[in-house]
Parts: structure tokens; sequence; C-alpha cells
């Protein structure tokens, strides 16, 4: 009979007491287990997993993989979409300034722009699959520029 160093309840072979939730002491480590939630999964998959749902991904395994592989690719899967929404919100401005020149002088050209957006989208994605295959073949492929802003940041 074992008995909670706390409160005295009988708590037989649990590692905490199910009355007043003290630990009972070092429990014996499983076998393989790490601190991070993602120790079962190999460093190159985290690291593609970092680009997969954009910012959303990069985010999560920032924050609970602490692993400097992982760490650096998610941060740059996040800077990545920051740089992506950078250029979106550039190109409709430059659109819409083109728009009122081109309207004002009735050669309306500014509408060609939109045509360019498609183009810029599939860039953007493109990079993302490179970066994928980079991580999963464990190289740490750095996006210019933005690669060596993350590399900083990340330490």
């Amino acid at each position: 009979m074992a008995f909670c160093k706390a409160c005295g309840q009988d708590i037989g072979g649990a590692a905490f007491c199910s009355k007043c939730g003290a630990s009972q002491g070092a429990a014996a480590p499983v076998a393989g287990s790490s601190d991070s939630p993602t120790a079962g999964m190999e460093e190159n998959v985290a690291g593609l997993l970092c680009y997969l749902f954009g910012w959303i991904s990069g985010l999560i395994f920032l924050l609970i993989d602490k692993r400097s592989f992982v760490r650096f690719h998610g941060a740059q899967a996040i800077a990545l979409n920051i740089a992506f929404v950078v250029v979106w919100i550039g190109f409709w401005i430059v659109t819409v300034v083109l728009g009122i020149i081109t309207a004002m002088m009735h050669f309306p050209i500014g509408f060609l722009m939109v045509f360019l957006l498609p183009v810029i989208a599939i860039g953007f994605v493109a990079i993302a699959i490179l970066c994928m295959v980079k991580a999963y073949q464990h190289e740490k492929f750095k996006v210019p520029i933005i690669g060596n802003i993350v590399e900083k940041m990340i330490g």
C-alpha cells in the first residue's frame, strides 16, 4: 500500500494522487519519450510540415518543437507567408493606381495587372514546395532575404 506524500490518500501504484494531484516521485521514464510533443516525428518530416498549411503550421511547429532545424523552417514558413501578403497588398496598390491613371488617359491598361496575380501566387506556392522538398532532404534551404532574417531571429 502506498500513500500520498502530501495528503495521505491511498494511491496504490499511481504516479499522482487522485485526491490532491500531487506527484509521488520520479516515475520511470517511458522508453523513447521526450519533452517535445513532436519527438516521435523525424526532423525532416516536421520541417516539411511547417510549410503545409502556411503560417499556421509554421507557428505551431515554431512554438512546440525545440529542434533548431524545425524551428528555422517554422519561422521561414511564417516569414514567407508574411512576404506574400506584403507583395499582394503592394500589387493591388499598384493595380489601383495604374487603373486610375490609365482611366484618366482613356487608355485602360491597368486592368491587365489582374492577370499577373495568379503568376505571383503560383510563384509563392512553387517556393513553398521547394522549401518542403529541401526540408525533407535535411537541407537548411534559405529563401533569399527571408532566410537570412529568419536565421538571425532564431539564432
